[in-house]
Formats: structure tokens, sequence, C-alpha cells
């Protein structure tokens, strides 16, 4: 089967092996085919010999994560994060992954309406008791939420789907941090209602052409901050994804909302920090994709007590995206070592910044809050 890679993406892995100790699933499995680099020995048999597509050569690829830890330890930078989504997007497109339930399941999200009404759906079934806990919905689903109101066109706050429908508190701080910095926001709202990242990741890469395209039409001029991790490096993907100048001039003004703060801390209020010891906890596209997780620090150093980092060296938590329902074993046992990590850290709340690994981190009792609401609370008193 042709998985339509470039022969020299393939290519410009040597199969060295530095990338083993940075990948989530050979660290719990052991195992070469959860493996980057045995991944792509498998995309090339597959691609170039053309190796039969069995369930053992789809599970391989179905249970990467897609963390892409293996990206900043690689000395040829083989862009792995392009070569499994293109693999992905091959299989699907040919019926080997992403059953028709997965992508009918991941269609409302490009539909505000179907998602307030599925998430409303969502929290009455939760509160009954009827959902299992495995799928790490957070306890108090909202039902109705007041929209964001613009206050200036000086930025876009990228609001996205789940995030919004879950955890639009966090938007809403991180309105309140950028105006007390100085700058009208305009929240997207349903101008753009999804980033394409989980369709990306899923290999819907028709789907994540079409809602690129859709926000970089509907985001003019401005600034883009996004505050969840996985949007922000799918947004700044975008020149890639479509392969357009307008594309790659659009990816230019997407910033993670710490990217973006770091360079203008200086314009928040001098409060009181909040009394609290804090773990950072890098997504990995903040860490490993985006390679900006250090202004998380900078942006949050004057508003708490203490910072403190984790001894795992920005290992996965586990979360990816969809990934915690979908391979729930596997990501359990990642979590596992992240939990390990945290707690050796002893911190009073871990600051991450997506909601994917605040969710997953919390379905296992560990406190997790986004940078921006810790630095509102300190603004705020």
């Amino acid at each position: 089967m042709d998985l339509k890679l470039d022969a020299d993406d393939l290519n410009t892995c040597v199969q060295c092996g530095l990338c083993l100790p940075h990948c989530p699933t050979f660290r719990v499995t052991g195992d070469e085919t959860m493996s980057p680099r045995g991944r792509i020995q498998l995309m090339r048999e597959v691609q170039d010999n053309d190796a039969p597509v069995t369930s053992e050569v789809v599970d391989a690829f179905a249970t990467c994560v897609q963390c892409r830890g293996c990206e900043p330890a690689c000395p040829s930078n083989v862009p792995f994060g392009h070569l499994m989504e293109q693999t992905r997007e091959t299989l699907v497109d040919n019926g080997h992954m992403t059953p028709k339930w997965q992508q009918l399941a991941l269609k409302p999200l490009a539909h505000p309406k179907l998602l307030k009404a599925g998430t409303a759906a969502l929290a009455v079934a939760n509160k009954s008791g009827l959902l299992p806990k495995r799928l790490g919905l957070p306890d108090e689903l909202p039902v109705r939420q007041k929209p964001l109101v613009a206050s200036g066109d000086d930025v876009w706050l990228f609001t996205g789907c789940v995030m919004d429908a879950w955890q639009r508190e966090v938007h809403a701080a991180t309105k309140r941090v950028l105006e007390a910095a100085g700058f009208g926001v305009q929240p997207t709202n349903d101008l753009a209602p999804c980033c394409g990242a989980l369709q990306s990741h899923a290999g819907m890469g028709n789907d994540a052409r079409n809602l690129a395209a859709k926000a970089i039409s509907a985001l003019a001029d401005a600034p883009v901050l996004v505050n969840s991790a996985g949007c922000g490096a799918a947004m700044k993907d975008y020149g890639h994804m479509l392969g357009t100048d307008s594309a790659a001039a659009f990816s230019k003004r997407v910033f993670d909302i710490s990217e973006f703060l770091a360079e203008h801390v200086d314009s928040l209020p001098a409060v009181e920090p909040l009394d609290l010891r804090v773990a950072v906890q890098d997504p990995c596209h903040l860490r490993h994709v985006q390679r900006v997780h250090t202004a998380t620090r900078t942006v949050l150093e004057p508003f708490v007590r203490e910072l403190v980092e984790l001894d795992d060296d920005g290992l996965c938590c586990g979360a990816g995206g969809a990934y915690s329902v979908l391979q729930p074993e596997l990501a359990g046992q990642i979590r596992d070592r992240k939990v390990g990590a945290i707690e050796r850290a002893t911190p009073d709340v871990v600051a991450s910044a997506n909601p994917g690994c605040s969710m997953h981190l919390a379905q296992a009792g560990v406190e997790t809050v986004h940078p921006m609401t810790l630095v509102d609370r300190a603004l705020n008193g």
C-alpha cells in the first residue's frame, strides 16, 4: 500500500534509537513496534515492500499517543508527527482505522449547536452516574453558559470546541488576564468552532483541512491567542497542512497564551502572589511541538509562591486528545509514571495548559489548574 509518505522524510530516520527513552508507549511496554523507530520501520515495510496491513500493523499506529516527544530528541530531525498523521489518513481512507462511529463522534466538534446540546445531555447523564469513569469527564459539566463578550479587537482569543463547551471558565479567566495587561479581546466563539486537531490525529485529513480553512478565513489580521496546547500546535501547523501562503501567514499569527503574555508580563499589575507550591506539567504539544513551554514559567513566576519542576523530562501524561478513551489501558500506564513524578514534587497544585491533560490527571486524583486560572486568581485576590 502506498501510504503517501514523502520518501525523503521517511528515510531521514537512521534507526539510532535515541528516541526510545522519550516514547511513552515504548517506556511502558518495551515493545519495538510501539517505538518511533519501530513504527517508522513498519511504514517503510508497508510503503516500500508492500507488506500486508495486518491488525498488528494497524495497532502499532493506533497506539501512538502522537505526543511527538521523539522529535526534540532526534538528531536527524525526523518529522515523525507528520509521518504518523499521513499514515493514519491513508489507513482511514482505506478503511483500516477510525471506524465510522468514531468519525461520527467527532462531527459535532465542528457544529457548536450540536456540541452544546451534546454537552448538556452528557452533563445530565454524568450526574446520574450513567457514564463510565474511564471517559474522564469533569464532574460538573455545564448545562448552560454565558457567552464571552468582546472587549476590543487587539487580539483574538481562540475558544475552540470541547474546551469552550467544558471549560469556558478558563477562557473567561484568560480574557480577564489579557484585559489586565491592556489588551482588548475578541473571543472567536462560533466564527471558528474547531481547530481540527482531533480530526487530524484520527486520520480525518479532509475534515481537518476544512476546519483549518474556515479558521483562516474567519480570523483576520490580529494575533490569534490559544490557551489549549493541542489547538495551538495544530493551528501553527496550518501552513504544512494546507500548503498555501495564506495558511503559512496565518500560522505566524498564532501564539500560545503564555508565549504571548511572556512578552507582556510587565504590563500586568504587581500583586501578592498566591501562597501555593505549583508544579508545572508541560503538555506535549506545548513542549515538544510548539517548544514554548518555558513561557509558562515566565508568566506564572510572579503570581505564585513557588514553582517546582517534575523530574521526568517532560514525558507524556497519556491523555493524547481522545487517546485516553480509545486506549485506556496504555493511557493509564503512561499516566501512572506522570503521577509518580508529581507525587515526588509534592506540589499544592499542578498547572497544566491543555484540557485533555488536566482532565486525564484529574481522573487520577491530581488537582490541576490552568496557568491562566492561577494568574487570574492572583490578580483578583
